[in-house]
């Protein structure tokens, strides 16, 4: 392994440093949320090109959100066994293939296999996740807390890229170009992913402390009570954003504001988000993680509710954005960090991987419900309230965590 867990100077002969590592890891998770953030500006081309409705785009995207979700612990314990390079080179394969397909689909099948099924699990093997497993295996614990931060912002910074990239893209060439853009620049991540592969692990020489296996770490787990509170309240996160993500464009065009006003309120969530990350990741390391979480749910149904109950104009929305931003994906350090406190790093990426299902069937919901429910109603507002009792709960949820490792049997001397 090129980083030791108690120093950060390179190994002599080797260039995968601590900085080449972190950077790489930023670059991946910079390209891999990028697309997908930006994917609701193109409901309306492609509804208006093929008469969809909303419905349709909003099941394809769900699927995506629960595909991401169901295949982020199979891609985490074959990475967590076999390495993450190969996990990583699949995912981007099969990622820029899913935008390559959304851009040839012309009926609501293959828009479902593109940007639902190859897009949702290209995710689960290229995205932040992996990049937040790769950290906590590679650097030392001291230093984690920023790194996963900074690899959080990253996929901010993309989100922050791509939005207006995209509009621009969509208005100037058409959405068939914009989404052969996207594809190529997957293929970015295969080179890049060299740069946070870990060995295999051969089970013969892991000392025997961290002989857990997969079926007993799953069972540890699932009957922690502070790993379920902390599962259960990462549901709303998905929920929250898979909504804002897909249907806040949507939302916005239907009040007047133009499209490229909409990139820049999602331009805004991604930029504020760095800032929302970087600043989660010092601070868990100063205030307990689970009243930053509590704080973090609170402050978005707070948010929303002000959101809608007020006029919509281009500086609302903006404004919208950048408070949805510092809260935006800054549950993720965290949690992230509670999984790996709680349980070590050993099956790291498979623990959070089952954390991230719940955020993802959130997702999944939300996007499906948004679209649902404007076809029958003409209006998002019922998912909006949900939304702010669901960040309520989730407020609520994280107060009783005990952030310590869990308590295992010592073996006795005969």
């Amino acid at each position: 392994m090129a980083v030791t867990t108690g120093d950060l100077r390179p190994t002599s002969g080797t260039w995968r440093t601590p900085l080449v590592i972190i950077v790489c890891g930023c670059a991946i998770a910079m390209l891999s949320f990028g697309p997908r953030s930006s994917l609701g500006f193109f409901i309306q081309p492609m509804s208006r090109e093929f008469a969809w409705g909303r419905d349709v785009f909003g099941l394809a995207l769900a699927f995506q959100n629960l595909l991401w979700g169901l295949g982020q612990p199979i891609a985490g314990a074959i990475a967590d066994r076999f390495g993450l390079l190969r996990v990583m080179v699949v995912g981007a394969l099969l990622y820029a293939a899913g935008l390559l397909l959304m851009r040839y689909s012309a009926t609501p099948l293959s828009l479902n296999v593109g940007a639902g099924v190859l897009i949702g699990f290209g995710l689960s093997g290229s995205s932040f996740n992996l990049v937040l497993s790769a950290f906590s295996k590679l650097l030392p614990p001291e230093r984690r807390g920023l790194a996963l931060g900074a690899g959080t912002a990253a996929g901010s910074f993309g989100q922050f890229l791509f939005a207006p990239f995209g509009v621009a893209m969509i208005d100037n060439f058409g959405w068939q170009t914009a989404l052969m853009v996207f594809a190529m620049l997957m293929l970015l991540i295969v080179p890049l992913s060299l740069a946070l592969s870990t060995p295999p692990v051969e089970t013969s020489k892991v000392p025997s402390a961290d002989q857990q296996s997969f079926k007993t770490a799953l069972a540890e787990a699932f009957g922690h009570r502070s790993y379920v509170l902390l599962v259960l309240g990462f549901f709303t996160c998905g929920f929250q954003l898979a909504f804002i993500t897909v249907h806040l464009p949507a939302y916005l065009a239907d009040r007047g504001i133009p499209a490229s006003s909409g990139g820049w309120v999602i331009a805004a969530i991604g930029l504020f988000n760095i800032i929302g990350s970087l600043s989660v990741g010092w601070l868990q390391n100063v205030f307990p993680k689970r009243y930053i979480l509590s704080v973090i749910y609170l402050t978005r149904a707070l948010s929303i509710i002000a959101f809608i109950s007020f006029p919509i104009t281009t500086f609302s929305a903006i404004a919208f954005g950048a408070i949805s931003g510092l809260t935006w994906l800054s549950t993720v350090p965290p949690t992230s960090a509670l999984v790996a406190l709680m349980f070590g790093t050993r099956w790291f990426a498979t623990l959070y991987g089952f954390a991230f299902v719940s955020h993802q069937v959130g997702g999944f919901l939300g996007v499906w419900l948004g679209g649902i429910v404007f076809e029958k109603f003409g209006s998002y507002t019922p998912i909006w309230w949900l939304s702010v009792v669901f960040g309520v709960l989730s407020a609520l949820i994280n107060l009783p965590i005990v952030e310590a490792p869990v308590a295992r049997p010592v073996a006795q001397p005969a």
